[in-house]
């Protein structure tokens, strides 16, 4: 299928890729590296060869939720905003961009995310989890209270917030104490990001602004397959739930979450998903530089669906959640 659009797709700068690099075995970082800091080149040659029209580009994971000090954040967002504008500028037929947010200060965040949609053009926020503050960082999760504000504006803007992973602090992952091979995608991104959506859902978010959309990747997390779960155990037992939401967190998952295929290629998940929030609600995409750009786009391309649900997966979803317009040329 031409004309696909990616949502998870990430670029750094030369200054700010020290934890991308513990990603892939020493001897594969050169040529991780060279795709993360590439944005024109090799990364352009690969869209046109599998049918890629255009990349929402975002700051590689963990970006600025990792940095503790508050001005700090709010300066390095400011600038490395700046900068993917500077590129989406060269070619804003295939590019555009996603803003990275100090959220170490609400009000901050809130002021960035204005100047990034109303100033510098672009279509949403993207955030790499919870975000470290203080010299003990503190993680602090999106569900707290000083927050609110902040997802006030997001609903105001009309722009949705995509929940990008990262690994859990080291004060919460003695879980994975001597089995570090579960951390990053193979597990700990999923369970980690999971975790804080869910916050999100029982915090009665979504009741006060239910109009919000947040996007996840790698078709859920894990969520399309446990969600019934999560609202359903114990139900014999007639318990109310415990957190502050007035309806069951699946409503929410269903009406305000939309998955991404990102580095997910697998079939029978894209269906589970399909089944669990319907086709409207999944959008393309590959997980560039840490996924293959081949990989995703001749998988999704072969994949037995409807060439109705195709397209809007592919395209017209993405267009219509990101105001693209009727063709996103």
């Amino acid at each position: 299928m031409d004309g696909k659009i990616g949502l998870e797709e990430h670029f750094g700068v030369a200054d700010f890729l020290h934890d991308s690099e513990g990603v892939v075995p020493a001897d594969r970082w050169p040529e991780l590296k060279s795709r993360i800091l590439d944005i024109h080149d090799r990364r352009l040659r690969l869209m046109d060869a599998f049918g890629m029209e255009m990349m929402i580009l975002s700051l590689t994971s963990p970006g600025i939720q990792e940095i503790p000090d508050a001005p700090t954040a709010i300066e390095t967002a400011r600038r490395l905003n700046d900068y993917l504008a500077e590129e989406i500028a060269k070619r804003p037929d295939r590019f555009q961009g996603f803003a990275a947010l100090p959220m170490q200060d609400p009000d901050a965040a809130c002021l960035e995310l204005e100047r990034c949609i109303g100033t510098l053009g672009f279509r949403g926020a993207l955030v790499n989890g919870f975000t470290e503050l203080g010299e003990n960082r503190e993680a602090l999760y999106y569900d707290l209270p000083r927050y609110r504000p902040f997802w006030a504006l997001m609903e105001r803007l009309g722009v949705p917030f995509y929940l990008h992973p990262r690994n859990p602090s080291p004060r919460n992952a003695g879980v994975y104490e001597g089995q570090e091979w579960l951390m990053g995608p193979t597990w700990a991104f999923g369970s980690e990001t999971a975790t804080h959506a869910l916050r999100l859902m029982g915090s009665g978010l979504f009741d006060e602004h239910p109009n919000l959309a947040i996007l996840m990747g790698h078709l859920g997390e894990g969520l399309p397959y446990s969600i019934w779960r999560v609202d359903n155990h114990n139900a014999w037992a007639k318990a109310p739930p415990k957190h502050k939401a007035k309806r069951g967190l699946r409503d929410y998952f269903q009406e305000n979450f939309y998955l991404t295929t990102s580095g997910n290629f697998h079939t029978p998940s894209l269906m589970c998903a399909m089944a669990e929030l319907g086709s409207d609600h999944i959008l393309f995409s590959t997980d560039w530089p840490f996924e293959n750009i081949d990989q995703a786009a001749l998988w999704f391309d072969s994949v037995d669906m409807s060439e109705a649900d195709r397209r809007k997966i592919g395209r017209t979803n993405a267009q219509k959640l990101f105001k693209l317009g009727g063709d996103a040329r």
